[in-house]
């Protein structure tokens, strides 16, 4: 794996792309939205995550976060993954959801390729860390992703979007507490 894309301080503050395997829309229905919703605060409260910023997208997740003592980011990301995998697929099998079949062969597909002994693989390995070492990377990085469902034509102004902390950073209250960076 690249240099590039490795957390080298594990206390300082990132941008983080969490993906869901081949990009599939899965992140669609408020359910498995909550899902993310529900994990970010628990690893916010219970395993010292600092969540900046963050978007939900339909198949992948941008944040800006950092983690403090006794956790290191990478550990609480890759337990965010693991726990949010099996909540995920325990409602998709659950919902009326038309794709099901199709999602479920492919996340199957997926975990056939490695050797972890899981049925189903949701999210690629990884998560892109970008550290944030200047004042201008965070406002690009917090534009970005403020921006995100206004490009996708899913809201016109960022802070309609129910599940970011655009809301937040316009004066509001959102569907996270998150600490402001500005």
């Amino acid at each position: 794996m690249s240099e590039k894309f490795k957390v080298a301080n594990i206390r300082s503050i990132h941008f983080l792309t969490i993906t869901i395997i081949d990009w599939v829309d899965l992140l669609t229905r408020p359910e498995y939205k909550h899902i993310i919703i529900e994990s970010l605060e628990y690893c916010r409260k219970d395993k010292s995550l600092r969540i900046y910023a963050f978007v939900i997208m339909t198949s992948h997740i941008h944040l800006i976060a950092s983690s403090d003592e006794p956790f290191s980011l990478p550990e609480t990301i890759r337990d965010f993954k693991k726990f949010t995998s099996k909540r995920l697929i325990e409602k998709l099998i659950e919902l009326p959801e038309s794709r099901k079949v199709w999602i479920l062969k492919k996340f199957s597909f997926a975990a056939d390729r490695i050797e972890r002994g899981v049925n189903y693989k949701v999210w690629k390995d990884g998560f892109h860390p970008v550290e944030l070492d200047s004042n201008k990377l965070i406002d690009e990085k917090l534009d970005y992703i403020h921006n995100n469902p206004v490009k996708e034509e899913i809201v016109k102004f960022p802070e309609q979007y129910l599940y970011s902390s655009a809301l937040n950073y316009s004066g509001g209250k959102g569907i996270i507490d998150v600490e402001l960076l500005i």
